[in-house]
């Protein structure tokens, strides 16, 4: 009876459902069919839509790609005409410079005149009579039997340490992974702004001998090579401050007197000058030459005042084997922005300085880099100006801008790149006598923060652009050399 009432309750419940949703009238069918209406135009309208996304990407991805050519294009011409300029540059220095040796002739050319005259006026003509006949002895006489001797190469000259000092025009340099070892990167930076630097930065440690290829090669290129020289290795990672072999007090007390008169010994041989940017950023807490770690505790086994004894005693080597004759010494700290407390009163940076006497150009190393301060702007007078005012109250001594760059981290790069040539042109930083560009992306910690900060010139489009602009004003007065 159970298996009976079960199978016909089964059925009536089977017909009920059949009824119920077989039915055009019934309300659950209405209502399933309403459902379904309204579903399958959004479904519709979806598929419309996911179509139109598609076609949007689409458009985006050929339009950026335009724009992108687009940027290229006027970059180009940015570059062609920053060429341009400095090409009418160096042909207006070429014509002045012609101009000069014109006026030396013709005033040589007057006082021979007015000297052969008052000879004739006496009755000694004769003393003029065998001038220039010595000019055609033997002219050409060997040079047509010789012709398998090789031409000598041309020697490789360069201007006077007095006229490097105080240059007509500001120095632009640049640091690069292998300049002046390699010029691939350095030349095709130089290619995106159409104007190559006339001064290469570069890095060399105590372990090394003197690189004369470095000076050499920078010289072909017509180029001041700018060394920094550090008492280290050069393979010596920034994340330590000891390295006791070299310590100041070895260093003063002559343990690196035989490596260093060699030194000096082998500038004078090459007879070119060259920059030399002793143990940089010296008021910091982050190399081996400092003196003290901000509290008061020595760094390295060196004392306060040890540094500018080493200065002294490196500078006074060199003087004894006249290599100061080509050496331009270049003292140069760290901007004060983010130095410990002690390393900022009145009187710190003053005692590191070794005196006129053993310094050429006085520098600084300074960046836009994160981590940002709340109360940041992103101007040169933010970045610079504070210590500035510090190596004016020091000394009257040119000053060059050693090591510089800026981040792209956060997008304020831009900006502190206009701001900077802007600055440039003021009449308070008329002695400024040029600056050093670091065309490098590094990682780094600084305040404990690690990060890659991109400091290259051509790190983005509008950098490069802002880079080219502020190169070429005027009234920045950089010496503009063509690039090749």
């Amino acid at each position: 009876m159970t298996t009976a009432a079960f199978v016909v309750l089964s059925l009536v419940l089977g017909g009920i459902s059949y009824y119920v949703w077989s039915s055009p009238t019934s309300a659950v069918r209405t209502v399933v069919d309403a459902a379904a209406t309204a579903v399958n135009p959004l479904a519709a309208q979806n598929a419309s839509l996911q179509k139109n996304l598609s076609t949007a990407k689409k458009t985006i991805a050929t339009q950026s790609g335009k724009l992108t050519s687009l940027q290229q294009q006027a970059l180009a011409a940015q570059a062609s005409t920053a060429k341009q300029l400095a090409t009418a540059q160096q042909r207006a220095v070429s014509a002045e410079k012609a101009l000069a040796q014109a006026k030396l002739q013709l005033a040589s050319a007057k006082g021979a005149l007015a000297a052969n005259t008052a000879a004739g006026a006496k009755g000694s003509g004769a003393a003029g009579t065998k001038s220039g006949t010595g000019g055609n002895s033997g002219t050409g006489g060997g040079g047509n039997g010789g012709g398998n001797i090789a031409p000598e190469p041309t020697p490789i000259t360069a201007p006077t340490k007095a006229e490097l000092l105080q240059p007509a025009s500001r120095y632009y340099g640049m640091y690069t992974e292998q300049a002046p070892f390699n010029w691939a990167t350095f030349d095709a930076t130089s290619a995106k702004v159409g104007v190559q630097p006339n001064l290469v930065g570069y890095f060399s440690g105590w372990d090394e001998t003197f690189r004369a290829n470095a000076v050499t090669r920078a010289w072909q290129q017509g180029r001041l090579p700018m060394m920094t020289w550090e008492s280290r290795p050069i393979s010596a990672g920034n994340d330590s401050v000891n390295a006791p072999e070299y310590s100041l007090p070895k260093i003063i007390g002559g343990d690196f007197d035989a490596y260093l008169h060699q030194y000096a010994k082998d500038i004078v041989a090459t007879g070119l000058p060259l920059a030399i940017r002793l143990d940089h950023e010296m008021n910091g807490v982050w190399y081996p030459w400092s003196e003290t770690d901000g509290k008061g505790n020595s760094i390295n086994g060196n004392s306060q005042g040890d540094y500018v004894k080493m200065w002294k005693h490196v500078h006074d080597v060199f003087q004894a084997e006249g290599a100061n004759d080509l050496v331009i010494w270049v003292w140069a700290p760290n901007i004060v922005n983010n130095l410990p407390s002690q390393h900022k009163v009145d009187g710190y940076l003053p005692s590191l300085y070794p005196g006129d006497d053993y310094v050429d150009w006085v520098g600084l190393s300074g960046y836009l880099r994160p981590p940002y301060k709340a109360d940041q702007s992103f101007t040169f007078d933010y970045t610079f100006t504070p210590s500035l005012d510090q190596l004016r109250a020091i000394t009257k001594k040119p000053i060059v801008l050693a090591e510089v760059g800026a981040s792209e981290t956060e997008g304020h790069k831009t900006a502190w790149v206009t701001d900077f040539f802007n600055a440039l042109g003021k009449p308070e930083n008329d002695d400024i006598v040029g600056f050093s560009w670091f065309n490098l992306a590094v990682t780094s910690y600084v305040e404990g923060v690690r990060a890659t900060n991109d400091w290259r010139i051509d790190s983005r489009a509008d950098t490069l652009s802002a880079f080219i602009a502020g190169l070429t004003r005027p009234e920045d007065r950089f010496t503009l050399t063509p690039a090749s």
